[in-house]
């Protein structure tokens, strides 16, 4: 790779201090270490979900899964072209959506379940009402949301009528469906934006970027609250606390943490047994004490979130693992993969 020039070199270099600064006054107001202040406590039991269903439906890599309201539905956006409705408790297919681009890498169903959106490398985000077929049965698209200089890598419903997305030209856009318009848009990250997780209230949401930081945003303002450091590569997925007080990360750097919004700072880091692949997405459990990761290893591993101790491994999926999604009411888990194949844990 070329050598940066001797400004931006500097400018580098400058970043990094201030980082490094940072980390430095934040560590002095540490009093002690989460693992070292839970030590005590009762260990966790091993994760015990076993693989109760096997989706099987696309015929190339799945790379996104989402759980609508009703913990019941889900949708899954893979390369074949489609996005598929499963009811994961019969494993049936409920639709299938042929897609205009195959090159989806996103999916989300809005949490009343009437919408789904996608997007991907059409640089747009695009939304289906699911209530409302054409003569063919497919659910018709109601919205093309486009303006987008770059691939759409993450989107989330408030409602029915609004979804904020982010992309790979750094921003992040809120949109009011029903008049198809952008409400806000503004520079999110220094580099793409992966992945963005709601707060319990819808009221706040997380970002995590290739520029290795995490953001916190009031959806209501085009400006950030805070920005976490501590990952050394891109931040592949974000997850709030079900308590809303604090967020979880997965990272390429083969590190998962927990970041706490009243300390301002990463408060606990978490790596697997073998420590030769990275994250892909990450999830809380509805108590919070789990912290799950789907990783490249093509396995699931969970730990203690308070004690970091590793508490298990879930195996079967015989590829790469693109997202997993823990439904709203904590009861399940499902999991997709290159691998083509959804899986879901009970």
């Amino acid at each position: 790779m070329p050598k940066d020039d001797p400004e931006t070199a500097a400018l580098k270099e400058e970043l990094n201090s201030m980082i490094a600064n940072f980390k430095a006054e934040q560590e002095k107001q540490n009093d002690c270490k989460l693992a070292e202040k839970c030590g005590d406590l009762p260990d966790v039991p091993k994760i015990r979900l076993a693989g109760k269903k096997i989706l099987k439906g696309h015929i190339n890599k799945v790379n996104s899964v989402h759980f609508a309201g009703d913990s019941r539905h889900c949708v899954t956006g893979s390369l074949d072209g489609k996005l598929i409705i499963w009811d994961t408790w019969t494993a049936n297919k409920v639709q299938i959506i042929p897609l205009r681009s195959a090159w989806v890498m996103s999916v989300a169903f809005s949490p009343s379940g009437n919408f789904v959106a996608c997007g991907g490398m059409d640089n747009q985000c695009t939304i289906y009402d699911l209530n409302n077929r054409d003569s063919t049965g497919v659910a018709k698209m109601t919205r093309e949301l486009l303006g987008y200089e770059g691939f759409l890598s993450s989107c989330r419903f408030l409602d029915d009528n609004h979804i904020i997305t982010g992309s790979g030209d750094m921003k992040i856009c809120h949109w009011d469906l029903e008049s198809g318009k952008k409400t806000m848009e503004f520079d999110g990250h220094a580099g793409d934006v992966v992945s963005i997780s709601l707060s319990p209230d819808m009221n706040q949401y997380v970002t995590g970027s290739v520029d290795k930081t995490c953001k916190l945003w009031d959806v209501r303002e085009d400006h950030h609250k805070q920005m976490f450091f501590g990952h050394e590569a891109d931040v592949n997925s974000v997850c709030f606390h079900p308590s809303g007080f604090a967020f979880a990360t997965a990272s390429e750097d083969k590190t998962a943490r927990l970041y706490d919004l009243r300390s301002d700072q990463q408060i606990a880091q978490y790596s697997p047994p073998n420590t030769t692949s990275g994250f892909t997405s990450c999830a809380l459990s509805f108590s919070g004490r789990y912290i799950i990761c789907g990783s490249v290893d093509n396995n699931i591993h969970s730990w203690d979130t308070l004690k970091t101790t590793h508490t298990g491994m879930l195996a079967g999926h015989e590829n790469r693992i693109t997202s997993i999604c823990l439904t709203p009411n904590g009861m399940a888990l499902a999991s997709c993969s290159w691998d083509q194949n959804v899986r879901v844990w009970v």
